[in-house]
């Protein structure tokens, strides 16, 4: 019985650690945390950005986003749309500052259709930007990104956030997305740790991003297709085990399409749980090297990146504490008491980021959004037949957007 007992003890305090972990990270944050903007390092140098959009099937929704890259108040920057599977008769739009690439045969692959627009810049960029079609940029988002650049940052995230709440599931997805953005990028970056990548609405040095596509884990995801690690989980593994650090530029706003269906979110969440398991050695793996090589920028990205998925990890705790009042009394209140202090820290970071109400107002309704994504785990055996395209259906201009932020 007592060994039993220590086996229980070990495993709850590994998920007490991972209930406490954000809670920590968000009191660090708030009371020692800096930006990391030295004006002794501040250089004035306008850098270049190559703007890549990757569109698949549907090249229209990307309008918007290329309107409001047009509209940026920082001018040094070219885009590419890779419009791959899209029909040329929906794009009619010409610009000095648009290349548009209508790949054949058709790449089908996120990565390939970056690789394929630098290969095609039309002049050499110091920075490499990404955006996912259905983002819109805010007018300052270079202008933000490069104030980061001109200090010396070679890796740098904008802060997404939601461009549309108009179902309880955006809303829903918009809430984990404020969450997420204060505990994964921007409290590791302020303690002196790296953001996690978006997936969209990042710049890159061109040099390091071109190293990056040309590693092992994209050369062999290429004949993966959708078995294949999610990209902005290889580049920021591949940035980490250089010890290079992703800084997380709060200002620079990129509006993203949020899930606004019960089936998206199984499909997307399905996707995510994949690719979360897929990367467990790699999170592992900087574990490791932050020990060796004494670096808090490795150790605690892969604590963070190896943190179990928010539901995964309350429901576990629940069971595991009730188990414990067989087992470890003591310790499965412990348990259950970190679980409280997980679920207070979620409500202070929605403070702290200053959610709208549309966001506070879905709180009830999290329980449908959760039990959505628990369904999504039983999709994650076959990725080729079940990780479907997420279909576009928001259709906003940044107009419309900043005109609705200023009310």
């Amino acid at each position: 019985m007592s060994i039993i007992i220590w086996i229980y003890s070990i495993i709850a305090g590994i998920l007490s650690f991972f209930l406490l972990l954000p809670f920590w990270t968000t009191i660090m944050a708030y009371l020692f945390g800096r930006e990391k903007l030295n004006p002794k390092n501040k250089t004035d140098e306008q850098f270049d950005y190559g703007v890549i959009i990757t569109a698949y099937k549907n090249v229209k929704i990307a309008r918007g986003l290329v309107d409001s890259l047009l509209k940026q108040k920082y001018s040094k920057l070219h885009i590419y749309l890779v419009a791959d599977e899209c029909d040329k008769a929906d794009w009619n739009f010409e610009h000095e500052k648009l290349t548009v690439f209508f790949p054949d045969p058709s790449l089908r692959l996120k990565a390939k259709s970056i690789i394929h627009a630098m290969e095609n810049f039309v002049r050499d960029h110091d920075y490499t930007a990404v955006f996912d079609a259905d983002n819109l940029a805010d007018p300052t988002f270079f202008e933000v990104i490069n104030k980061y650049a001109q200090h010396g940052h070679r890796s740098i995230q904008g802060q997404r956030t939601a461009k549309n709440l108009n179902t309880k599931f955006a809303k829903a997805d918009a809430l984990g997305e404020f969450y997420k953005n204060h505990i994964d990028r921007y409290a590791p970056y302020l303690i002196g740790s790296s953001s996690v990548i978006s997936g969209s609405g990042m710049a890159v040095k061109t040099d390091l991003y071109w190293a990056y596509l040309q590693g092992p884990d994209i050369q062999a995801g290429k004949e993966q297709w959708k078995k294949m690690l999610q990209e902005d989980k290889i580049l920021q593994n591949f940035l980490l085990r250089k010890n290079e650090k992703i800084v997380y530029a709060l200002d620079a706003i990129v509006y993203d399409e949020k899930v606004t269906t019960g089936d998206q979110v199984e499909t997307q969440r399905s996707r995510w749980l994949f690719s979360y398991f897929q990367n467990f050695p790699n999170a592992l793996g900087i574990i490791r090297r932050g020990i060796f090589n004494f670096s808090w920028n490795q150790l605690l990205f892969g604590l963070i990146t190896i943190s179990p998925p928010m539901f995964i990890l309350m429901f576990g705790s629940l069971a595991f504490g009730l188990l414990g009042l067989l087992i470890a009394p003591a310790v499965g209140i412990g348990l259950w008491g970190s679980v409280v202090l997980f679920v207070l820290n979620i409500f202070l970071v929605l403070k702290l980021a200053k959610a709208p109400k549309e966001v506070w107002e879905v709180v009830m309704s999290l329980p449908t959004f959760v039990w959505k994504q628990l369904t999504g785990l039983f999709k994650m055996k076959d990725p080729n037949k079940n990780f479907k395209h997420t279909e576009h259906t928001v259709d906003v201009d940044i107009d419309d957007i900043l005109k609705k932020k200023k009310k």
